[in-house]
């Protein structure tokens, strides 16, 4: 009796955080890197009658998005409705006679986001989901982008990015479909009428919520602090750019005090060298509060999932640091469904074997220091290698990079040394240039103003 009025606390506050309730009668199906994950897409895209809604915040001209482009623009000329939404710095290397060719066909394209000379707040505030929505009853949405690092390269030895979406079929798209429409109506004229989902058939048997991030309102940050404060037995998280924000990196230490299996799997290697330092610095704190972590051994971990007590499943574009949880337009599922769960774990543990164990290990011995000795950081290998990869030379580039910040003794040292470069070079200006230097201050700081103002007198608008 005491468990399950625990379990209706639990749901009433999910309710409240999410945004809505539980959606039944959805079908799901777990997707894992980059082509399967594109092969149910361009599926669902194949099959749509009346219209493709399509959310990415990446969308390359390369190999890749040229696929989805003509897979899109075939829709189009077939009388099909097709929406294409990008983010304006996502999508920044995209020249414009790529979304010409799409428009051409019927494509109707937006890039969400671009810079405003008196409104400079905006360039901080990203459309960083991820959604595929066809004809209102089948959807994709996860951590993936369109472009050939998802894919993969077999031919040439170059393995796609690990990542993991989730496809449905029910009620439950069409809330992703509105939750397009939304975002989709901020940047321009909104969807017509017929083209809004009313009721959707039931398709399965399995509740979801969906959980639509705005910036500001933080619900995923409050859904994975009340999933993470609820979990009793295991808590595992795989996450690409892990910069917990305090009080959840507080929880992840607390439930593992309490006895709750905390495992937190992330990047080997990055494409963002200095996230990566920063997921480092809180290594040795979550070590010695009981958390286990895995680095990813093979290409980059782009996947953002997080599997609770075999019940609780997490899939979408939200990592955990303060950018997504605070500040982004995110896209994300929960998933109520033991059976699921019990599949993402299994991908979990997949994932952990093909990954290196980090922990802590004295420098010298403990008797010299007390209980109070330096540590130092381990990797212990836990299970077969990946197969072979060969990195293309973006994916070399980055890792260079990450290699020559490794080298610095510790990634506090990394960070810290950023920092400082930063206002070396800043002081550095001000001192031999300082009439310059004023100036762009000056006009940094006009606009800054000016854009505020306008915002502020927008806000006192909606009353």
């Amino acid at each position: 009796m005491a468990d399950r009025a625990l379990t209706d606390l639990v749901t009433l506050a999910l309710d409240r955080v999410t945004g809505g309730r539980a959606i039944p009668g959805n079908r799901v199906a777990l997707r894992n890197d980059g082509p399967e994950i594109f092969d149910a897409a361009l599926a669902a895209i194949a099959g749509a009658t009346r219209w493709i809604h399509f959310d990415n915040y990446i969308f390359r001209p390369d190999r890749t998005g040229t696929r989805f482009a003509e897979a899109l623009r075939e829709r189009a000329r077939a009388g099909v409705r097709v929406r294409v939404l990008t983010d304006w710095l996502g999508s920044a290397g995209t020249p414009r006679d790529f979304w010409g060719r799409m428009r051409r066909d019927g494509v109707e394209v937006r890039l969400f986001g671009p810079p405003r000379l008196l409104d400079p707040g905006t360039a901080f505030v990203r459309n960083h989901r991820k959604l595929i929505v066809v004809d209102g009853g089948r959807a994709l949405t996860g951590g993936f982008c369109i472009a050939d690092e998802w894919a993969g390269d077999p031919d040439r030895g170059r393995q796609p990015w690990r990542e993991t979406a989730v496809e449905v079929w029910g009620p439950a798209a069409a809330a992703l479909d509105r939750a397009f429409a939304h975002l989709w109506a901020r940047t321009g004229p909104p969807l017509p009428p017929d083209e809004l989902v009313g009721e959707v058939a039931a398709a399965g048997d399995t509740p979801m919520r969906v959980v639509a991030g705005i910036p500001g309102r933080d619900r995923m940050y409050r859904t994975m602090d009340l999933v993470l404060s609820s979990a009793t037995r295991r808590f595992w998280v795989t996450d690409a750019y892990f910069v917990a924000p305090r009080r959840l990196f507080q929880s992840l230490l607390d439930a593992a005090n309490d006895g709750v299996d905390v495992r937190l799997l992330v990047p080997g290697s990055s494409d963002l060298p200095w996230i990566r330092n920063l997921t480092r610095f809180g290594y040795r704190d979550l070590l010695r509060g009981g958390v286990r972590i895995f680095e990813w051994q093979g290409p980059m971990l782009h996947a953002k999932t997080v599997v609770s007590d075999g019940r609780w499943s997490r899939i979408g574009s939200s990592n955990l640091n303060p950018s997504s949880l605070f500040g982004n337009w995110e896209l994300d599922v929960l998933v109520d469904d033991p059976e699921f769960a019990s599949i993402l774990e299994h991908q979990f543990r997949r994932d952990q074997e093909l990954s290196a164990e980090v922990r802590v290990r004295p420098i010298l011995p403990a008797a010299a220091f007390g209980a109070a000795h330096p540590t130092a950081l381990a990797i212990a290998r836990t299970g077969e290698h990946p197969v072979s990869h060969r990195p293309g030379s973006r994916e070399r580039r980055r890792r260079g990079l990450l290699v020559l910040w490794t080298l610095v003794r510790s990634a506090r040292l990394a960070t810290f040394g950023s920092l400082a470069l930063v206002l070396l070079v800043a002081g550095t200006l001000s001192l031999l240039l300082p009439r310059t230097t004023s100036l762009v201050l000056g006009v940094v700081f006009l606009l800054a103003a000016a854009g505020t103002g306008i915002h502020a007198l927008r806000r006192a608008d909606r009353g």
